[in-house]
């Protein structure tokens, strides 16, 4: 059977160099050999010739030199692997070629190109399983054949990428698509599965730290560590064939709704690569079977969908059917610790007159949700952190909507849900039920009162109101110097072996995901897993955050990669990235300062590079002096940099981030006695080069420049 498929390729990579050779002249005949094309956001060129090869191809000269090379391998005798990859190998080449002929279309419902920056935004979760699979769906299928395979993928929180006509046909349908959906329509074109591969191989790169060019190192990476099937449905040509056996390089199985013989190859995978399954019911389930994957499904007992899908699900106001708070109506959400013995476990009640006639007749009404949780292992610092999931529980739930926290929350439920049997009952269900599931480990029981008269919700809510301000008084005397003990993050291992995240109180995990009180809580709920307790050891440098129990802690877990690191400096031994990092700090040697780049601002720096660029080159678990990844609230921590000078470093942020940080930024400056701090930070709105950057820090007198030299 091999064979065959080999024939098939063969005839398809035939047919692909005619149309690559074409619109290769075409192209260099219309724009010149010396023109320089750029995929959007992203710094490895066309990234799965750049991983594989080691070639980064930004000019049509250098792309039209590698195509000849490529033309010459297919006239040698190939074996089936290199046939595929040379095959995947011309069609990034001929999707470059097309994508110089484009124009960009922000309106286009298809994604195409998949950016550095999407991936290193879903790195969290793909590592902590919230995404545990990615799933490539190509071919043609009717639409009410292919939405309920779409809807089993998301409640499994399969992330489905879809190519070909049943792409078009998803999009006709009207429904919610894109990452926050776990739907991403890429393109109409079957060499478009070529995006998801090589999406699939910058993995090794952004977190991995392989090295572009060692091809088996590469190819092996992904296939231990990137969790990626495809289901084809329809008739399957030679295209088809070539992009499958293209994919099976990468351990990627394909299941077929067709009838075909199951094919192994066992120096590649312990699973079959190609698998037939017609009935549609299982075709998910035996994907996931082949594949070797465990999916827990946690789902509450509510008649709708529920998963992360649909966690980015908006509930405009003509689509509502009751709403809560948003200024509205009062409303708010309050853990309380309690008791054992004073609970009843599961025990929701909804406290208020004539509430459910309040219900049905929609519209808008006071809520005041009051959890009591108890448990042996449970903790007052815990209360805040499971308060903060009350979010994701309800906003799970399709056709709920929740924004806001603490006095601020926000809920809608739409008409659709309402027609479903959604119930104000339910948004109890579903608190109560995700609580005892998410911190079985230190929840035992569990218990929640839904409040509806107004006068009963606004005694209530100055009472929680009270609580929230106790507790924010305990955050902000919660130093480092105060715990006993520090907590690792090591979730991105999955992807990057060698970074060792250490997450303290006053410097939050990289990622923006957790704080010390949900590395805390995390390992109390799970003891063996990805948070465990650093203890802090002698304290060798109270400047620079060095620690012995850190370092013995760091070279263990990170294989004897990394012997040192200083908690608060980028200069000397700072600590690694893995890839998820919300910003990069940049150190501008010229300014005497440093540089902040938020994920997601796709502009230059006054450093001649993008954020892309940068993060391509500090990634995968590797120190590199001068350069490092920290989450956003780390930027207005008062250990942000200590060792090397602090805020007073900060020359240059894009204005989103400036903004995004203004009042907390703002407090940390005046307690450093320098309250206008904030407006000397130039933005893009002021330069993006290093000459300008330096002529308006000395006109606006910058702190930095009077410093000590950051290089030292």
């Amino acid at each position: 059977m091999i064979e065959k498929l080999v024939e098939f390729t063969k005839k398809a990579s035939e047919e692909l160099l005619k149309e690559t050779e074409a619109l290769l002249n075409n192209t260099i005949s219309e724009k010149g050999k010396t023109f320089s094309f750029e995929l959007p956001d992203t710094a490895y060129g066309l990234p799965l010739i750049y991983a594989l090869e080691g070639l980064k191809i930004t000019e049509l000269s250098e792309l039209e030199k590698f195509y000849e090379t490529i033309k010459d391998k297919f006239s040698q005798s190939l074996d089936a692997m290199n046939l595929a990859l040379n095959y995947l190998y011309l069609a990034e080449i001929y999707l470059a070629l097309l994508f110089c002929h484009s124009e960009r279309n922000e309106e286009s419902p298809f994604y195409g190109f998949l950016s550095d920056t999407i991936q290193r935004t879903l790195g969290v979760q793909l590592v902590d399983g919230r995404i545990p699979a990615v799933a490539v769906l190509v071919g043609k299928i009717e639409q009410e054949k292919l939405l309920p395979i779409i809807k089993e993928l998301q409640e499994k929180r399969i992330l489905a990428f879809l190519i070909g006509p049943l792409a078009e046909e998803f999009i006709k349908t009207g429904e919610r698509q894109g990452f926050e959906a776990y739907v991403v329509p890429v393109g109409t074109k079957i060499e478009e599965t070529v995006y998801v591969i090589d999406w699939a191989v910058r993995a090794s790169l952004i977190f991995g730290g392989q090295t572009a060019g060692d091809k088996n190192a590469i190819i092996d990476y992904v296939r231990k560590r990137v969790n990626t099937f495809a289901i084809a449905f329809g008739s399957i040509d030679e295209k088809a064939v070539a992009v499958a056996l293209g994919a099976a390089v990468f351990a990627i199985p394909v299941i077929t709704d067709q009838s075909l013989p199951e094919i192994s190859i066992p120096e590649i995978a312990a699973y079959p690569l190609i698998v037939s399954e017609p009935n549609y019911e299982k075709i998910v389930k035996k994907a996931i079977e082949t594949r070797g994957l465990k999916i827990i499904v946690e789902k509450p007992p509510i008649p709708v969908a529920y998963g992360p899908a649909f966690e980015g699900e908006r509930v405009r106001k003509e689509d509502t059917f009751i709403e809560f708070g948003g200024q509205k109506t009062p409303a708010f959400e309050w853990v309380r610790m309690k008791e054992i013995q004073e609970l009843e476990d599961e025990k929701v009640e909804i406290v208020g007159a004539d509430w459910q006639a309040k219900y049905e007749a929609g519209g808008k009404m006071p809520l005041g949700i009051v959890v009591n949780v108890a448990g042996k292992k449970m903790q007052k610092d815990f209360e805040p952190v499971i308060e903060r999931q009350i979010h994701t529980f309800i906003n799970e739930a399709e056709g709920l909507w929740h924004i806001g926290q603490r006095d601020i929350n926000w809920i809608r439920i739409s008409k659709k849900a309402k027609e479903s049997g959604i119930t104000l009952n339910h948004l109890g269900i579903i608190i109560s039920s995700m609580i005892k599931s998410k911190f079985r480990s230190i929840v035992d029981k569990v218990e929640v009162y839904l409040y509806v008269d107004e006068k009963e919700v606004l005694e209530l809510r100055e009472q929680a109101r009270k609580e929230y301000r106790q507790r924010d008084l305990r955050l902000a005397t919660l130093t480092d110097e105060e715990v006993k003990e520090f907590y690792s993050c090591l979730l991105c291992q999955s992807f990057a072996p060698k970074h060792v995240c250490v997450i303290t109180p006053e410097r939050p995990g990289l990622c923006g995901a957790f704080t010390w009180l949900d590395a805390k809580a995390a390992y109390e709920i799970e003891p063996t897993g990805g948070n465990q307790p650093v203890q802090k050891g002698e304290l060798f440098d109270p400047i620079y955050g060095r620690y012995s129990g850190v370092d013995e802690y760091v070279k263990k877990h990170s294989g004897g990669e990394i012997e040192t690191i200083n908690l608060y400096s980028i200069m000397e031994n700072p600590m690694t990235s893995c890839g998820c990092f919300e910003c990069i700090v940049a150190v501008v040697p010229e300014a005497n300062g440093v540089l902040i780049v938020n994920r997601g601002y796709s502009g230059m720096t006054p450093i001649g590079m993008k954020f892309s660029t940068i993060a391509g080159m500090i990634g995968g678990g590797i120190q590199t002096p001068g350069f490092m990844g920290v989450g956003v609230n780390y930027i207005t921590s008062r250990k942000f940099l200590k060792g090397d000078g602090g805020i007073r470093r900060i020359v240059w942020m894009p204005k989103e981030l400036k903004e995004r940080i203004k009042e907390s930024f703002q407090k940390r400056a005046e307690e450093e006695g320098i309250p206008e701090l904030i407006e000397k930070i130039a933005d893009e709105t002021v330069c993006e080069d290093i000459e300008c950057l330096l002529d308006y820090l000395s006109r606006i007198e910058h702190p930095a420049l009077e410093m000590e030299p950051i290089i030292k």
